[in-house]
């Protein structure tokens, strides 16, 4: 090896190769060369070093940097200041997922530092093309041992004492399997290797073989000495070109070396190998499908027992291994049996590698002890889910494996711990999936896969399998009944129970997971209709349409935006929603989450798009034109003007209902009233919304407070057929730690009803807000402008925040503090006023069933934060006292009403409920589609008719024409981004931030969208 004082180790990796590491490879070369550096630095092709989200990526030794992300014109920067001024270029390290720290060492990135590397042990640090480098690193020293030092039965003792698995699928115990294989009679024996890895994500083998071939080759070897076999072969898929290349060189290399061939290290034992390759069908990687096709015959498995130990390839003898098992065998030899089997479980020995892909922040390959946490592989090393979205499921074991969901994010990864949990270990493919994936189309994905791979050869799983699949087709499609549903199940369970091999048994598998553990998605998409993800076409006008918890069709007024019809826009919105300039100022834009667009950059900027049509009608002075029914005689009584009942009551009248809005305070709007800033909703733009319903005919009586001035019982005297209640969460959760109730611990509802109706509160000049939602950053900045310096406190990370996204950042960009993970566990006073908080660290340890880690305290990290004002905003509550005369009404647990949620009613015919009076604090738009269904249910009610309605797709009224192509558009335009006032112009104000977009801004992000509406038509046959 060449005496060089620095080695620059560039990862070609199948995976970075594609990325263009042979490219940056050469940059180097020729980099190093211009600057005279050829005699002291070295370029080194490596395997793959596992994150194959940022490659190209490169290592420099002896410093042990890491750059990432690499282009060909990186390498003169890396040249220059790393390898000639001995500076780390910044810009090119890895940042952290979590805090977004840089880190340049590799041994300090979370993704290599959490890992245990055995079988990847050289992948990424030796050249896979020199047996040199494999040597160096003690290569063939394991196999040297067993041939001078060990029997084969001592060979086999050690594998058995190992616990050692096979690591392609059900994981047999090697040893057992070797000792089978060598107690076997016969003229031949052959010891295989399967590398043909057909599962869709997975490349564990494929990266081993073209990062570290000599391990897999020096494995077989042993094995076969274990066995009393002198021929043996890798099954490979020609799909994998490298590692064939770099096999075929590996094994020239070992007979050279007198490591294959006849007598071995002079020891008179005779092996040899030789690449099969197959043509990719899916069904060789069943071991008598392999051999069958080795034999040059289809590829197609043949029942058991004789088991392949006892009659194999070509009727004889033969062990078959996968490539990560023999890539174990070296170093079970060389450092012992006792050593490997002091990692992993008692069950589960040793480490796994996984192919770890999907929504996650750093896909690639990772390598873990048994018995490693789901959520530690996804969130601890992988950085967890992609765009900081919610986890939904991770499906593990290949095609033919299961769906594992947020529940179980504890679950150990081992053989028994999957097993039970409905999956299977596999050869270690994990597909990580967040809320955008539907589970109904993920089962139709694999089983689809499944269908088109399958031999053929036995019945269950050649005429079952289809009919799975017409099954879930017909559920995508919501075509189904909750019959066939059933019917589903038990064909699943029946091809489970009765195909010949493998794939078919586990073929159900992806199915029968999601019906275990998303039954409901599966009756949304039979009985609703509905697709919660958005993505089953036949069920979804558009996602964003679909997505919408009160129907708006974005889809519609975004093309007519882009047409420049502001008009038709505008009547488009007013149509589902009374209150479209509210919602495009406070609406927590569910539509962009589903939004196609963005899953090739930036969503649409769906709600920017709202607020410039429905600022558009306000300049031109534009009224909806609205065609009421002829009155009806029955009345309807609306409890509280939120955005709930602001909802029911213009449904309601829009079907015909006199409606009357009972409201306890002076003002309509409820939380939209006084407790959103004027910053962020201008009471203007509020009050003459709901000036618009009631002109509809809606009438609003204010300072009414049921319960005081009217019961429920009253209101049902005076001759309303129907309640309607929307009273919303007023009462504030307290924190319940000591010195709560001293002078400076301000509750956050009052105080911003206090601001936003009086407009007179007052607060200190140091603020604490405790809490992560709205509600905390609406008090946190209405403090800051009110003039303090203001720190708000959460126990969790910012990714768990459930407050808008865009109020963060804006919050931040203020100067508003926020400590993470902490809580406040004790007020102090002095003078009889708060002084200040002590405060105490947190860490996220387990995950809950929700997905997210529980925080607990860091013991003795406790610190003290100066404050004269506490605002502890963690949440609220309904208040029910209003009640006492219907003492029948079922309450929940959570001190919330108790309804039917598909009908909005509660135990008492006649009485419904909705909004965060049913759900707890949530969001506007939510509660305004809980009054919307109230209000159909309340209209069913008054029929006479069932309440349960007969479910449709999501369907637009409109068809809008695309826009004609234009070839002078820009072909990658940019989202559009709304101006916002400074820092400096918001302090000691409430002007709105938000500035609205100009007529070409609207247009020209109108005219980026992908016109999912028009495909949704197209499948339908409807356009």
């Amino acid at each position: 090896m060449d005496n060089v004082r620095a080695h620059v180790l560039v990862c070609t990796g199948g995976g970075c190769v594609a990325s263009g590491a042979l490219e940056v490879r050469s940059a180097l070369q020729e980099a190093i060369y211009r600057k005279g550096l050829d005699g002291e630095c070295k370029v080194v092709e490596t395997g793959c070093l596992g994150p194959c989200a940022v490659g190209p990526v490169a290592v420099v030794y002896p410093d042990g940097v890491f750059y990432e992300k690499l282009k060909p014109e990186d390498a003169e920067e890396i040249v220059e200041e790393h390898l000639l001024k001995g500076r780390v270029v910044e810009r090119l390290v890895h940042a952290e997922p979590l805090n977004g720290e840089a880190v340049s060492e590799l041994d300090e990135i979370g993704f290599f530092r959490k890992q245990r590397k055995i079988v990847l042990r050289n992948c990424g640090v030796v050249d896979p093309q020199l047996i040199e480098e494999y040597i160096a690193r003690d290569g063939y020293q394991a196999l040297a041992k067993a041939l001078t030092a060990m029997t084969p039965e001592q060979v086999i003792d050690q594998m058995k004492r190992s616990g050692l698995r096979g690591r392609g699928g059900a994981g047999f115990p090697t040893g057992l399997k070797w000792q089978f294989t060598r107690q076997a009679t016969g003229e031949q024996k052959f010891v295989l290797c399967n590398a043909d890895e057909g599962d869709p994500g997975a490349f564990m083998d494929r990266s081993l073989l073209e990062g570290d071939p000599h391990s897999v080759i020096e494995g077989m070897a042993i094995a076969a000495y274990a066995v009393g076999s002198a021929q043996g072969y890798v099954y490979v898929r020609a799909e994998y070109p490298l590692a064939i290349k770099r096999l075929t060189a590996a094994l020239e290399q070992a007979r050279e070396y007198g490591l294959l061939g006849s007598d071995i290290l002079g020891t008179g034992f005779a092996f040899d190998l030789e690449i099969r390759m197959g043509s990719g069908a899916f069904v060789c990687g069943e071991e008598t499908a392999l051999m069958t096709s080795i034999e040059g015959h289809r590829g197609e498995p043949r029942p058991r027992p004789p088991f392949p130990a006892q009659k194999g390839l070509w009727g004889m003898p033969s062990l078959l291994n996968n490539v990560e098992t023999y890539g174990n065998v070296p170093v079970i030899i060389q450092r012992g049996a006792d050593w490997f089997s002091s990692i992993g479980t008692e069950l589960s020995k040793g480490t796994k590698v996984f192919s770890v892909v999907g929504k996650v922040k750093n896909t690639g390959l990772v390598e873990v002890p048994m018995g490693t946490t789901l959520g530690d592989i996804i969130f601890g090393i992988c950085g967890g889910i992609a765009d900081d979205r919610k986890f939904k499921a991770v499906q593990i074991g290949g095609p033919s494996g299961g769906c594992i969901p947020a529940e179980h994010l504890n679950l150990p990864v081992d053989y028994e711990s999957l097993t039970e949990a409905g999956a299977m270990m596999g050869s270690g493919g994990m597909v990580v999936t967040d809320e955008s994936t539907c589970m109904v189309d993920m089962a139709h994905f694999f089983l689809t896969f499944v269908k088109d791979e399958s031999c053929g050869k036995c019945t269950p799983c050649r005429e079952g399998i289809p009919q799975m699949l017409n099954y879930l087709t017909r559920i995508k499609e919501g075509k189904a009944t909750m019959e066939d549903l059933e019917e589903l199940h038990a064909l699943a369970l029946a091809i489970k129970d009765t195909s010949l091999c493998g794939l078919g048994k586990t073929a159900p598998n992806p199915f029968l997971t999601t019906y275990r553990y998303f039954k409901q998605e599966y009756i949304d998409h039979i009985k609703y209709k509905r697709c919660e993800a958005g993505v089953c076409s036949h069920l979804v006008s558009s996602p964003c349409h679909h997505t919408c918890p009160i129907d708006t069709e974005a889809s519609s007024y975004i093309a007519l935006i882009a047409q420049g019809k502001f008009k038709e826009a505008y009547d488009v919105n007013i149509w589902a929603n009374p209150l479209p300039s509210v919602c495009a100022r406070v609406c927590h834009h569910p539509c962009e989450t589903t939004c196609k667009a963005g899953k090739f950059g930036s969503p649409i900027a769906v709600r920017d798009l709202k607020r410039f049509v429905t600022d558009y009608a306000r300049e031109q002075g534009l009224t909806p034109q609205l065609k009421l029914p002829a009155d009806k005689k029955e009345k309807v009584a609306v409890v509280g003007s939120g955005p709930a009942g602001l909802m029911a009551g213009w449904e309601l009248r829009k079907k015909g209902y006199q409606v009357t809005i009972y409201e306890s305070e002076a003002v309509p709007g409820g939380m939209l009233s006084w407790g959103i800033p004027e910053y962020r909703l201008p009471k203007e733009i509020l009050y003459s919304e709901i000036d618009r319903i009631q002109d509809l005919g809606v009438e609003i009586k204010l300072n009414t407070t049921i319960g005081k001035d009217l019961t429920i019982d009253d209101l049902l005297a005076q001759g309303y057929q129907a309640v309607f209640i929307a009273t919303g969460t007023p009462v504030s959760s307290k924190l319940g730690i000591p010195g709560e109730d001293r002078l400076g611990v301000i509750d956050p509802i009052a105080f911003l009803k206090k601001y936003n109706l009086e407009g007179d509160a007052v607060v200190g000049k140091k603020v604490a807000v405790v809490g992560g939602g709205n509600t905390a950053f609406d008090a946190a900045r209405t403090a800051w402008r009110l003039g303090a310096d203001v720190t708000i406190l959460y126990r969790r990370t910012r990714t768990e925040m459930p407050a808008n996204v865009e109020d963060i950042e804006e919050a931040i960009e203020e100067g508003i503090k926020i400590e993470y993970l902490t809580i406040p566990v004790e007020a102090y006073s002095e003078d009889g006023r708060l002084s200040r908080i002590r405060c105490q660290r947190m860490a996220l340890s387990k995950f809950d069933k929700s997905g997210r880690r529980r925080p607990i305290p860091v013991e003795g990290s406790d610190f003290e934060l100066e404050t004269d004002t506490l605002i502890p905003a963690i949440g609220a509550e309904p208040d029910l006292t209003f009640l006492k005369d219907k003492a029948d009404l079922q309450i929940s647990k959570w001190k919330t009403l108790e309804i039917d949620t598909e009908t909005m009613a509660t135990n008492v015919a006649g009485i419904f409920a909705a909004g965060d009076v049913v759900t707890g604090p949530a969001t506007v738009l939510e509660a305004m589609g809980g009054g919307k269904r109230a209000a159909d249910s309340i209209d069913r009610y008054l029929r006479d008719a069932s309440l349960v309605r007969d479910y449709q797709p999501t369907t637009a009224r409109l068809e809008v024409p695309p826009v004609p192509f234009n070839p002078d558009d820009d072909e990658e335009p940019q989202r559009v981004e709304m101006h916002k006032l400074t820092v400096t112009e918001r302090q000691g104000n409430f002007n709105e931030v938000e500035q609205g977009l100009t007529s070409a801004q609207a247009i020209a992000e109108a005219k980026r969208c992908l016109r999912c509406d028009l495909e949704s038509l197209r499948l339908r046959g409807e356009g």
